[in-house]
């Protein structure tokens, strides 16, 4: 009886979870829609990611707080997360960017065109100033020139979410190009999670068979600009760093 209570007030908790994230995401973007049709203003765009930076933070000690997950952060203790930096991470679920934007300083990520058009969660973003672009030579531009004027990128290099039974996947080029560009640092991130929790091949609508949940995210290498590196060189680099600090943990 006391495992089907546990088991009961997990899965509970856990749609209870996804709808207060939803419901404060719509309020949100319905707040942001009308503001869309004033002009645009760095300072109104850098309050929105200080309110989405909060509303995530909130998010995750509620998530603490009823015990559905444990985020464990590895490496940021006395750590001075520096802005003008593309911090790069792997992407093994769902909600990676969530703890990373609660985390990190004054920090966009990229958006794809048809996630800013959804009215649910692309006006928010839009005022954001989140990157998108319709080819990636527009979101290269226009994140370097972010990251340049003193504010922060997360990168998932991997371009979706890892696939449930691999370690991480290949690292595309364009973070390298983006720091290349702004003569920024790079900083590694590591993210490991218990199994089946809102992978590639799970939808977040499907209960992890494992609760609590558990993340560990760790603050990894960092790199300096290097003219002498190519941006394929460069990214091969921190995809076999990567790997090799992924490898280490799960060993």
């Amino acid at each position: 009886m006391t495992k089907f209570i546990r088991r009961f007030y997990y899965v509970f908790t856990y749609y209870l979870s996804w709808l207060v994230f939803g419901l404060v995401g719509i309020l949100l973007n319905l707040f942001c829609l009308p503001m869309l049709l004033l002009p645009k203003q760095p300072s109104r765009a850098h309050k929105v990611r200080l309110a989405i930076k909060g509303l995530f933070e909130w998010w995750l000690r509620w998530l603490h707080m009823v015990k559905v997950v444990r985020v464990s952060w590895h490496g940021f203790e006395g750590v001075e997360l520096r802005s003008g930096t593309v911090y790069v991470a792997n992407h093994p679920t769902l909600v990676d960017a969530t703890f990373l934007l609660a985390k990190l300083p004054d920090t966009i990520c990229i958006f794809k065109p048809s996630l800013m058009r959804n009215p649910a969660i692309g006006p928010a973003a839009i005022m954001a100033d989140y990157a998108t672009g319709i080819t990636g030579v527009d979101v290269i531009r226009y994140a370097s020139e972010f990251v340049k004027g003193g504010g922060s990128l997360l990168v998932f290099p991997e371009g979706t979410r890892t696939a449930m039974n691999a370690v991480q996947g290949s690292f595309k080029p364009g973070f390298a190009l983006i720091a290349e560009r702004a003569k920024a640092p790079v900083r590694l991130i590591t993210i490991r999670s218990s199994g089946e929790v809102c992978t590639r091949e799970r939808p977040w609508w499907r209960v992890p068979t494992i609760m609590p949940i558990r993340i560990d995210l760790t603050l990894e290498k960092q790199w300096l600009p290097d003219p002498s590196l190519r941006a394929s060189e460069f990214a091969k680099m921190v995809e076999q760093e990567s790997l090799a600090r992924l490898s280490e943990i799960k060993s």
